[in-house]
């Protein structure tokens, strides 16, 4: 991998899905299929590769595990297959994080690219009227924060790389598809050019909406900072990570928030 995150992990092709070195734990990975994600992509009878990613969640060094379980953080892992689905390159399906027990909000989102390039594209609602939509083009080594409540996907702006990234997460987490699935996906969809350049399609199952592309913002201030593993920003400093498990503690910060 281009950008080492803080502990022994790497990315297998056959099967998809990741190695755990010494001193990692990490679960069976959960691998998505072409057609688990037909209902969200431009073209939901195209052809691409399958599977089209793998997901490991709840992974970390073996000495951290029960912190990690008592301050409800969850670290996750996903690597992308390599090609295109139909006019669009490879991407997560798209969603929102349903409600957490813990504080009755829909938790944020760290991600960090660890290879490839990815696309985090992100809106402020899932219904009809999307709010403001951010497409950040990240390089490994970069995060970028999903605000709570957000819709969002993951999406592989090369090609010809495997997109490897990590992610901090609420420990209550799942994903909620159905308000991306019954509008046939976010309210931008990714398309290929010929040259293999990215550009965007409205989708007409929203209100038009503007998007915004840009890089990712500057986080410094929340203890994020670039090219440093935010898995070593946790080890450095646990609580920062109470952005993700507590929002509701950090209302000033999401107000108006850019990615």
């Amino acid at each position: 991998m281009k950008f080492s995150p803080g502990f022994s992990i790497e990315p297998t092709t056959r099967p998809m899905g990741f190695q755990y070195g010494p001193g990692t734990f990490g679960p069976p990975v959960n691998r998505r299929s072409l057609d688990e994600i037909r209902k969200s992509l431009l073209d939901p009878s195209c052809s691409g590769p399958d599977p089209v990613y793998a997901i490991a969640m709840d992974i970390g060094k073996m000495e951290h595990r029960s912190q990690l379980i008592q301050r409800n953080l969850l670290y996750g892992a996903v690597t992308y297959a390599v090609g295109r689905l139909g006019r669009e390159p490879v991407r997560s399906q798209g969603h929102i994080h349903r409600i957490a027990r813990s504080n009755r909000l829909s938790p944020p989102e760290i991600y960090e690219v660890w290879s490839g390039e990815a696309v985090i594209y992100m809106q402020e609602r899932v219904d009809a009227d999307p709010g403001r939509c951010f497409a950040v083009r990240t390089l490994p080594g970069q995060a970028v924060i999903v605000p709570p409540g957000w819709g969002h996907a993951a999406i592989s702006a090369n090609t010809l790389e495997p997109l490897t990234f990590g992610a901090w997460c609420d420990r209550d987490y799942a994903f909620d598809y159905e308000g991306v699935r019954s509008r046939r996906g976010l309210a931008w969809y990714p398309i290929l050019a010929e040259d293999g350049t990215l550009r965007w399609e409205s989708n007409p199952q929203y209100r038009p909406q503007g998007l915004e592309e840009k890089s990712p913002s500057d986080y410094s201030d929340l203890g994020i900072r670039s090219g440093v593993p935010i898995y070593t920003i946790f080890e450095e400093n646990p609580d920062l990570l109470r952005l993700v498990t507590e929002p509701d503690r950090h209302v000033d910060i999401w107000t108006r928030f850019v990615p």
